[in-house]
């Protein structure tokens, strides 16, 4: 594998709304095409969207939040990933684990202390796999989501 992360652009957006996870996890996660006018509506420099290749084949889609103000209040700063989207047949393989490492990457190199997320809750949400990576949650909710927290030092 050569994995690696590409910044959406016009000549690789259609690949990057190409990207689907499974149908029985769609309630889950936003498609691709809302976080992309999600990315679009904030403030440069908000959203952080990302296609996650192996080689030059798309395996999966990331969207991180960078120094958003969490409580809206001005009194927490915080970045994360915001989305994580791995094609239907790509999964299992190892493409989640290297999103959210590089999103862990990224944040450091900006001098972040700490990656947060939020995932659907329930046994048919991402919680698992977010756990086995390290992620604990702070018992917040947001958006009805569970929030979790990885210490990057």
């Amino acid at each position: 594998m050569s994995l690696r992360l590409a910044e959406v652009t016009s000549a690789n957006l259609g690949t990057a709304l190409a990207i689907r996870v499974r149908p029985d996890q769609d309630h889950a996660v936003e498609p691709v095409a809302h976080s992309l006018a999600e990315a679009y509506v904030h403030p440069p420099g908000v959203a952080w969207p990302r296609l996650v290749l192996d080689g030059e084949r798309p395996v999966g889609f990331l969207m991180a939040f960078l120094d958003i103000d969490w409580r809206g209040d001005g009194s927490v700063r915080r970045s994360g990933l915001w989305r994580l989207n791995i094609d239907a047949g790509e999964q299992g393989k190892g493409f989640g684990r290297f999103a959210v490492e590089s999103v862990a990457a990224e944040l450091r190199r900006r001098g972040c202390g700490e990656l947060y997320v939020t995932w659907h809750p329930g046994a048919d949400g991402p919680g698992g796999f977010y756990r086995r990576l390290g992620f604990r949650t702070t018992g917040e909710t947001s958006g009805g989501q569970t929030v979790g927290v990885l210490g990057l030092a």
